[in-house]
């Protein structure tokens, strides 16, 4: 059992720390909410332990596919332990159906199922607002291999195979969602970060509900209940 050690990063969702194993994180989720690019504050009461453990189901589910992640247990309420990565600073989106930035970039009205899926890249960087680049950027800034791109690329298209095929069973649509990988200590590209209703769009297949944070970003109100939904429909049980 990994021991717990100093806080080496606090980002707007989550906090990450050391541990006695040096290829060894925890990952402490947090009810910080934020959108725009940290614009817009709040908290989401709960939201920490339930993004946790949404996380934990989608990555033990990936993980029984083939997909490679950073998942190793789930410690707690709120934390993780995982394995220990070098983020690369790209932000993959995969997109099933127009919506957020998506609609207003293409002129497409919101909830048009796309023909294909459609996958951007955004250059993960705080000061510069996460910009949308292409991969000439990304050689240009060389914050990966293409080799890595092409990874990272098949897996997301994989993952989102997965992710929807499970979700419809729930009833739920995968509108987007955002994915984020590094690389771990012995050279191997891992999906990262976290899966949840802070990082995708769920809607309820039937009613087009919105079960993800467009109900902080947008205040529709029952935000809490939407996280505390998708935790249910996964098979998980709320207090």
């Amino acid at each position: 059992m990994a021991v717990k050690q100093q806080m080496m990063y606090e980002g707007k969702a989550k906090k990450v720390f050391l541990t006695d194993d040096p290829k060894l994180v925890i990952v402490d989720y947090k009810d910080d909410a934020t959108a725009f690019n940290g614009e817009k504050k709040g908290q989401i009461v709960g939201k920490g332990a339930l993004n946790n453990r949404i996380a934990s189901i989608f990555f033990r589910l990936l993980e029984s596919k083939g997909i490679p992640t950073h998942y190793v247990e789930t410690l707690s309420e709120r934390e993780m332990l995982v394995k220990k990565v070098q983020i690369v600073p790209i932000e993959l989106v995969v997109r099933n159906i127009a919506a957020g930035s998506l609609a207003k970039r293409i002129g497409w009205e919101e909830g048009t199922i796309l023909p294909k899926v459609v996958i951007e890249f955004y250059y993960k960087d705080d000061e510069l607002g996460d910009p949308l680049i292409n991969r000439s950027h990304i050689d240009v800034l060389n914050l990966a291999t293409p080799e890595q791109i092409a990874d990272m690329e098949e897996m997301a298209r994989q993952i989102n195979i997965h992710l929807k095929a499970f979700l419809a069973d729930k009833n739920l649509l995968l509108v987007d969602f955002k994915l984020e990988f590094g690389v771990d200590a012995d050279g191997n590209l891992l999906l990262a970060d976290e899966i949840s209703p802070d990082t995708c769009r769920f809607w309820d297949a039937d009613t087009k509900e919105k079960l993800d944070k467009d109900r902080f970003r947008r205040d529709l109100g029952s935000v809490e209940q939407a996280y505390e939904e998708i935790f249910r429909r996964l098979g998980g049980v709320t207090q």
